[in-house]
């Protein structure tokens, strides 16, 4: 079975206090922009737009059934939340962008990565997959969906949030998955 290599840079803006770490991206077919959270059916970038601008549409271009990049990276810049995955190459064991269906091949370096983000206090995973390969490389117990736990990184004061999947296959209303996040962005006073 074919390799894959992650087909993106990590995100790592200077002031970044949040790492959002989910899988690994789906595959090209189903992007309607080259970054992260690409696929039109995730609903990231919905979740975000209703907790930070009351509205689920702000980073959308409906007309091209597309997500706003343009829009979302001077966002992320701002609020100081960078992105990558917990995977740098899996193997797809289905023609889908299921996490259940992924072999992670390379965990990615998630501590060479939090090295060069000297202000990040938390982690955020965004699904099964996510959680369970980054608690591997940390030996954490995995939190409850919408909860966190707490560690210490090179003597940083740390929390692993897990946060519902923002993939419609996870079924819970973009309203709920959305009261979770926010309580996380609360805590950690950006929203």
């Amino acid at each position: 079975m074919e390799i894959e290599r992650h087909p993106l840079e990590p995100f790592l803006p200077a002031n970044a206090r949040l790492l959002m770490l989910g899988s690994f991206p789906p595959q090209k077919k189903r992007w309607s922009m080259e970054f992260y959270y690409p696929n039109w059916n995730n609903d990231m970038w919905r979740i975000v737009g209703l907790l930070f601008f009351n509205d689920k549409n702000h980073f959308l271009n409906e007309a091209a059934k597309a997500f706003d990049k343009d829009h979302i990276i001077p966002f992320l810049q701002e609020k100081g939340i960078a992105l990558f995955d917990t995977a740098t190459a899996i193997r797809r064991l289905q023609d889908n962008a299921s996490d259940k269906f992924l072999e992670v091949v390379e965990p990615t370096d998630i501590e060479g990565m939090l090295r060069r983000l000297p202000e990040c206090k938390a982690i955020v995973t965004t699904g099964e997959k996510a959680t369970e390969t980054l608690c591997e490389q940390f030996s954490l117990e995995k939190p409850k969906v919408g909860d966190f736990t707490e560690f210490v990184f090179d003597g940083r004061p740390m929390r692993l949030y897990r946060m519902p999947s923002s993939s419609r296959a996870y079924p819970l209303a973009l309203e709920k998955k959305a009261a979770a996040y926010r309580i996380m962005y609360q805590d950690l006073q950006m929203l």
